[in-house]
C-alpha cells in the first residue's frame, strides 16, 4: 500500500469558527442547502464525535451516490478536523481509503484560510497521479466555496 498526499488552500471571507461549524459539526444541516447534489448527511453510528460514521447521500444525477466518513479527530477550539473516507463510490480499485485533515485558520482580513490535506491510501502497488484524483478534489473545493458563499449570504447561519 502506498500513500499519496495532496495539499490545498482555500481563502474565504468567513470566520474560521463559522466555516468549521458549517462543514464539520453542523454539516447535516448546511450541506444539503449548499449543494443541489447532496440529499442528506446523517450520522449512522455514534453521536457525531470521534469514532462516529457519517453517511452522505447524493442526488440521482450525481456520479457519486454515497460516501461514508469516519470522524477521527475534532478540535472545535482550534478548528481542526480529521476524518477518513471508508466507503463509497469515490473509492475504486486503486484506493482503499482517503484520510483528510482540515485546518481553519484566521486570515489577516477577518476571513479564513482553509488548509486541506488529503492522504490517498492505495491498494497493493497502485500508483496515483494528481490528475487521477483531480475531479474529486475539485468537487470538494467547489463545495467548500459554495458553503462559504452561503454563509456570507446568510449571516445568521452557524453564527
Amino acid at each position: 500500500m502506498g500513500v499519496f498526499s495532496f495539499v490545498h488552500e482555500l481563502k474565504t471571507n468567513v470566520s474560521p469558527k463559522r466555516l468549521f461549524k458549517a462543514l464539520i459539526t453542523h454539516n447535516h444541516e448546511v450541506l444539503p442547502k449548499v449543494s443541489p447534489t447532496i440529499k442528506s448527511v446523517e450520522t449512522v453510528q455514534g453521536d457525531g464525535g470521534v469514532g462516529s460514521i457519517k453517511k452522505t447521500v447524493f442526488s440521482d444525477d450525481s456520479p457519486i451516490k454515497i460516501l461514508k466518513n469516519r470522524v477521527d479527530f475534532i478540535d472545535t477550539e482550534n478548528c481542526v478536523s480529521k476524518f477518513t473516507l471508508i466507503e463509497g463510490d469515490a473509492l475504486d480499485d486503486k484506493v482503499e481509503k482517503i484520510c483528510y485533515e482540515l485546518k481553519f485558520e484566521d486570515s489577516k482580513d477577518g476571513g479564513c484560510v482553509l488548509k486541506i490535506k488529503s492522504d490517498y491510501h492505495t491498494k497493493g502497488g497502485a500508483v496515483l497521479k494528481e490528475e487521477d484524483v483531480k475531479a474529486g478534489q475539485d468537487h470538494a473545493i467547489e463545495l467548500y466555496k459554495a458553503c462559504a458563499d452561503y454563509l456570507v449570504a446568510n449571516p445568521r447561519v452557524c453564527a
